[in-house]
C-alpha cells in the first residue's frame, strides 16, 4: 500500500459516557487519532466476493498502524462527515505495518 493511495483523511473516534459536577452522564466523543486512510466501497470483485461473511460490510479501509492505539470494534472512523461502524480489524499479512477495517456506514433514520 502506497502513501499516495491513502490520499483522505479520517478520525478514529471513541464515545465515553462521562459525568459532569452534578452526577449527570452524557456521551462524549473523542478522538482517539486522525489518520491518512484508504477507502473502498462495496462492489462486485473478487474481493468482496471472498468477503461473503461480512455481508453487512459496506467499506474496506486500510491505514497504517497507530503506535500506543489498538483499534477495535468499540471505536468508528469518521470521513468526510460520515460515521462507519467497525465491524472488523485484522493486521495486513501479520506484519504490523498496516490495518485493514471492515465497516458498516451508520445511516440515520431521522430525515
Amino acid at each position: 500500500m502506497s502513501f499516495g493511495k491513502m490520499n483522505r483523511v479520517a478520525d478514529i473516534v471513541e464515545v465515553r459516557t462521562e459525568k459532569d459536577d452534578e452526577g449527570f452522564s452524557t456521551t462524549v466523543e473523542h478522538v482517539l487519532a486522525s489518520i491518512h486512510v484508504y477507502r473502498e466501497g462495496r462492489h462486485g470483485s473478487e474481493r468482496w466476493a471472498n468477503l461473503a461473511a461480512f455481508s453487512e460490510a459496506t467499506d474496506l479501509f486500510r491505514f497504517r498502524v497507530i503506535s500506543d492505539l489498538t483499534v477495535t470494534t468499540e471505536h468508528f472512523i469518521v470521513l468526510d462527515g460520515e460515521r462507519f461502524n467497525i465491524i472488523s480489524v485484522e493486521d495486513v499479512k501479520g506484519r504490523g505495518m498496516y490495518i485493514e477495517v471492515l465497516a458498516k456506514k451508520v445511516v440515520s433514520s431521522i430525515g
